[in-house]
């Protein structure tokens, strides 16, 4: 029996899957594939993905088809799962006063077809994915200091007038201000190395569908796209022969769009699929083992917002009370009982000044919050307007937000709480109608004024949108002087820390948990540690068994 793997019967699967049948169901739908697995080398990542994404571009910046990135194409530098900086398409970085960057370019790096990659592909691969139409939804993070980045953003420019290409091996960037850490914001695959003869066109703009196969596009990292069904929703990638890495352990890798997170799950669980692209259920231990979902803690947390613009939020011994009231060891067992995430007690983990930063935890005192809630300006909790809490929706979110509620009804009084699943709804004017938002905070590099600076300054999205308009010229004049000194300055990392326990003293959200970047793949897949950029941090190294 032979198989054709253009044969559109395959296409069937789309709407057998969307139907959210179990096992037995996948056993039929992919037994023909499982079978060529077997028959194949046994090197094979077989990845359930959770959507039949319709753009696999690597430009995006963001979304489910990010996370495969790494796989592919080659970054400047890297962050390994342990946040130590390596070396990639760039072999060396200096800066003789943190404005003007020079980077070399290892002389090995080359393209799939064995072609070099230059300092003309470097400087194109930036400037398409900054342009506007390129919709990249996180160039900004890596580039956004770039001389001639504003122009690019505004619509008004094409080119990286701050990137220098002197000779074919070496780029030379000149930033609109001094940044420090700047070679930090490159070691990502936010905006991968790509042929940019393939990628641009002469009006600056991304070739459509450049990257697929039958546009005959080379690439930079270890693997190369093979084949791609958008509508039966099948990738393949095979091994990149002129990769100037290691070489691959693995003899291809296949993903699968399986919208169901239980269809994926049994599938997973019976061994005919051995990895995931994000699998995000409340009982992923309990089904998978912690191995599938265990990984480093990268830079990111989770925490409950409040609006200090809005009523009760306006009051800081309400705000205090309310923190005050909350068992958060109680909060994060009934969340994330078995993990793989960790408790929180403040904004900064997994960078320098995390630890012994100086930020005292938040106290659990009911009696002493109840004292409060009667010294403020409400009097006790029949005066308090209704809370609204959004971004309640994944089932451990709604977990933790119904025993914060449950908290403040026993310790508190209080039972006017609702509760939505809609978060950017609420966004610009419409916030005022709520006054408790779940949300990330988190950096792409491994420092503390980064991640602050994304979370708590006055000019952040987080203080703008989600804390109500929140400004503490302590807290910005810290960050802004921090942000001045060198990355091994410790001078950078103690002002940070000032800055986070300023806002401490501003009792303006609940802390919950610090996020672990999850494997996602069985214990017999190994390699698959991911990186704070959410990347598989090494995936030369991924082999089964």
């Amino acid at each position: 029996m032979s198989f054709d793997p253009s044969d559109k019967t395959n296409l069937s699967r789309r709407n057998a899957l969307k139907l959210g049948l179990a096992a037995g169901v996948g056993l039929t739908v992919f037994g023909m594939n499982a079978r060529i697995v077997m028959a194949d080398e046994g090197q094979v990542l077989k990845v359930a993905h959770p959507a039949f994404d319709q753009d696999w571009s690597p430009l995006r910046g963001g979304g489910r088809t990010f996370r495969w990135n790494s796989i592919w194409w080659a970054s400047p530098m890297y962050f390994d799962s342990q946040g130590n900086i390596k070396p990639y398409v760039f072999a060396s970085w200096e800066s003789a006063d943190n404005t003007v960057w020079t980077f070399k370019i290892d002389p090995k790096a080359v393209f799939s077809d064995g072609s070099k990659i230059t300092s003309a592909d470097v400087k194109g691969s930036w400037e398409v994915a900054s342009m506007p139409n390129t919709k990249s939804q996180r160039a900004d993070q890596v580039l956004s200091k770039v001389k001639g980045y504003a122009e690019i953003a505004a619509g008004s420019g094409k080119e990286l007038t701050g990137v220098a290409t002197p000779d074919e091996g070496t780029v030379v960037v000149t930033l609109a201000a001094a940044d420090p850490i700047f070679f930090m914001r490159l070691a990502n695959h936010i905006a991968p190395i790509t042929k940019a003869s393939q990628s641009r066109g002469s009006d600056g703009e991304e070739i459509i569908d450049w990257y697929k196969p039958e546009n005959k596009p080379v690439f930079s990292g270890p693997f190369k796209l093979t084949s791609i069904d958008i509508d039966a929703g099948k990738i393949t990638f095979e091994p990149n022969e002129n990769f100037f890495g290691s070489k691959p352990k693995l003899a291809r890798i296949d993903i699968t769009s399986i919208e169901d997170n239980v269809t994926a799950t049994s599938l997973i669980k019976s061994g005919e699929f051995n990895a995931h692209t994000e699998l995000v259920t409340s009982t992923i231990i309990q089904d998978l083992g912690p191995e599938f979902s265990a990984g480093p803690l990268i830079p990111t947390s989770q925490h409950f917002w409040f609006n200090i613009s809005r009523a009760p939020m306006d009051d800081p011994k309400v705000r205090q009370a309310l923190i005050m009231a909350v068992d958060r060891d109680g909060l994060f067992k009934a969340s994330y009982p078995d993990g793989p995430h960790k408790k929180a007690d403040q904004i900064l983990n997994s960078v320098p000044g995390a630890d012994n930063s100086g930020f005292e935890p938040f106290p659990y005192d009911p009696a002493a919050a109840k004292k409060l809630l009667a010294e403020s300006s409400y009097g006790g909790p029949e005066r308090l307007p209704k809370i609204l809490f959004v971004g309640i929706s994944a089932p451990a979110i709604q977990a933790a937000a119904q025993f914060i509620a449950e908290q403040w009804r026993q310790n508190l009084g209080i039972t006017a709480v609702d509760m939505k699943p809609q978060q950017d709804a609420y966004a610009g004017p419409d916030q005022n109608s709520v006054q408790i938002f779940r949300d990330d905070v988190g950096t792409r590099v491994p420092d503390a004024v980064s991640y602050l600076a994304g979370s708590i300054a006055s000019t952040s999205s987080n203080a703008q949108n989600k804390l109500g308009g929140y400004k503490n010229d302590k807290v910005d004049s810290a960050l802004a002087e921090a942000a001045t000194k060198a990355a091994d300055d410790p001078q950078r990392i103690s002002l940070a820390q000032e800055a986070q326990k300023a806002f401490r003293e501003d009792w303006a959200f609940i802390p919950w948990y610090s996020q672990a970047m999850s494997r996602w793949a069985t214990k017999e897949v190994k390699g698959m540690e991911k990186n704070l950029d959410w990347q598989i941090a090494e995936p030369w190294n991924i082999s089964i068994g």
